[in-house]
């Protein structure tokens, strides 16, 4: 709890990955991703509940023997590769205020596949979205400027072409608006917003920045690169 406020961790872990087949239980230094959320966890003391939402047999065997919680399986019209988060967390949301017959107030989202995340980086998105009484926090990194949109091409009819046509007027990088990506390290909502706004993105919804090198997995080189990373970082 934070300030009376019941918090529940959500973890997505879909099986239908077609990137990397069964992604969310590859290993990362030896642990499957979703385990990794798992160690996370234990170290937020402001979480009261932790599940894991999957549609996939050997995922939840491998989440329950990391020691979390997996109560009941996602259904199959929400197992697709378009399925977006809203509908994914209203369906955990409800299915376990049932099951444990209590209001949860805070919804965190940590998705298994950015697995560089620290404890400190979730405590610190519940406690912006709590203290500046916000309808969600997004995790963010700022965006390389080499993929700014406005460096970005397109190519019409063997041509090359600016996708944006402001992109013409750019000479330097100084000349570039910063912007930022999510990294999914954490999203953290409340009740009212996930039920109520019908979003994860509310009317008031702020980033918390994250500093260094925020690897999101989608394919077996972004493994190759979190190995590479973490080895580094604890040298």
């Amino acid at each position: 709890m934070i300030e009376g406020k019941r918090v529940l961790a959500v973890i997505p872990a879909r099986g239908g990955s077609k990137g990397v087949p069964l992604k969310n239980i590859q290993l990362v230094q030896g642990v499957p991703l979703v385990a990794r959320v798992g160690n996370i966890i234990k170290n937020v003391p402001y979480i009261d509940r932790a599940i894991v939402s999957t549609d996939h047999p050997e995922i939840a065997k491998i989440a329950r023997e990391a020691g979390l919680d997996v109560p009941f399986m996602r259904p199959l019209e929400l197992s697709g590769d378009r399925v977006a988060d809203w509908p994914v967390l209203v369906h955990a949301l409800q299915e376990l205020e049932k099951l444990d017959g209590l209001i949860y107030d805070i919804i965190v989202m940590l998705q298994p596949t950015s697995p560089m995340r620290k404890a400190r980086h979730v405590k610190e998105t519940i406690e912006k979205l709590v203290e500046e009484q916000l309808d969600s926090v997004w995790t963010v990194s700022e965006t390389d400027s080499k993929a700014h949109p406005l460096k970005q091409l397109k190519i019409t009819n063997g041509k090359i072409e600016y996708y944006d046509n402001a992109g013409n007027q750019i000479i330097a990088r100084q000349q570039l608006e910063p912007l930022y990506h999510r990294n999914g390290v954490a999203y953290a909502m409340t009740r009212e917003c996930i039920l109520e706004q019908q979003t994860i993105k509310g009317k008031k919804t702020s980033p918390l920045i994250i500093e260094g090198i925020m690897v999101s997995i989608d394919t077996l080189w972004d493994f190759q690169l979190v190995e590479f990373l973490l080895n580094e970082e604890s040298k």
